[in-house]
């Protein structure tokens, strides 16, 4: 199905970089050329805290608290820590009250929530360079395909060209020699 055709100039809305739309635009001038890239979190975290010794702890420490927060594990930890807490004050112990709550309400929101946020930083740019990388290797395989199209149907009205010839050479009645000749 062909897209209906407007006449309206498209304006394109993204937000990128000047680096990513400079090999946008390389990859669709020159998609042979086009060398796609393996992006990692490593190769990005430097971007995001530096990438120096410190930078470098600070990423992998962020992602390695990140990635164990988010486990079920986790989870049933953080569920008898409240529990606990829970516990204690139902039953009047102040002590258990307060290392529960303590430890809910103090290391956990103001310490653990922001490594989180770090953490997911760090993912996150990871995740946003990967797909700028995947974006350009999926434009010039695009730009690829538009090409081969285009050279079929030059092979196709070559084709219906050669077939019109053919057509009135047998209308003149010279006939053409066989294409199948045994080779032997």
């Amino acid at each position: 199905m062909e897209q209906p055709k407007t006449s309206e100039h498209r304006v394109d809305r993204r937000i990128s970089s000047k680096e990513h739309r400079a090999a946008y635009q390389a990859a669709k001038d020159a998609p042979a050329e086009h060398k796609p890239r393996l992006i990692t979190s490593r190769s990005v975290a430097p971007a995001v805290h530096g990438g120096g010794a410190v930078g470098r702890f600070n990423s992998s420490l962020a992602v390695f608290i990140t990635r164990g927060v988010g486990t079920m594990w986790a989870a049933y930890v953080f569920a008898v820590i409240g529990i606990t807490s829970l516990v204690g004050a139902l039953t009047g112990n102040l002590t258990l009250t307060l290392v529960a709550g303590g430890i809910s309400s103090y290391f956990l929101q103001l310490v653990l929530l922001p490594i989180i946020i770090v953490g997911q930083n760090v993912i996150s740019a990871s995740q946003d360079a990967r797909a700028e990388a995947d974006h350009i290797t999926l434009t010039t395989l695009h730009s690829i395909n538009v090409q081969q199209l285009q050279m079929l149907e030059q092979q196709r009205e070559m084709l219906l060209q050669q077939r019109a010839i053919l057509d009135l050479l047998q209308a003149k009645g010279i006939s053409m020699p066989s294409t199948t000749e045994s080779g032997g």
